[in-house]
């Protein structure tokens, strides 16, 4: 993870770009990049599998969306790997998996 975070500030920093990557700026490009994401899936039917071009869109697109997400991150000096442990951890507690297990609401509809 380091390595990608380094590779990623030394790509922004060669093309100038930190004056555009305010955390409002990430926040919206990871916005829109996720949303690419959607759009490959937007009119398939869930049993219709990617064609070639579909999955190497979707490649881009996670690649995409895990670059912002890293870079908003670093901004505020967030561990991405910590974070998504501890909110694992809140959700483990939210969603019990004898409570849950093989249903889809929201946790507080469980209560």
């Amino acid at each position: 993870m380091e390595k990608l975070k380094s590779a990623i500030k030394e790509f922004i920093k060669e093309r100038d770009w930190e004056q555009y990557h305010a955390p409002k700026n990430l926040a919206m490009a990871l916005s829109v990049e996720a949303a690419e994401i959607v759009e490959i899936f937007q009119w398939k039917k869930p049993e219709d599998p990617l064609n070639e071009e579909e999955g190497e869109a979707l490649r881009q697109e996670i690649g995409d969306v895990l670059i912002y997400l890293i870079e908003l991150a670093d901004k505020f000096e967030i561990d991405i790997i910590e974070a998504a442990k501890y909110k694992l951890t809140l959700n483990q507690k939210k969603y019990p998996a004898d409570l849950v297990r093989g249903k889809a609401k929201k946790y507080t509809e469980y209560e």
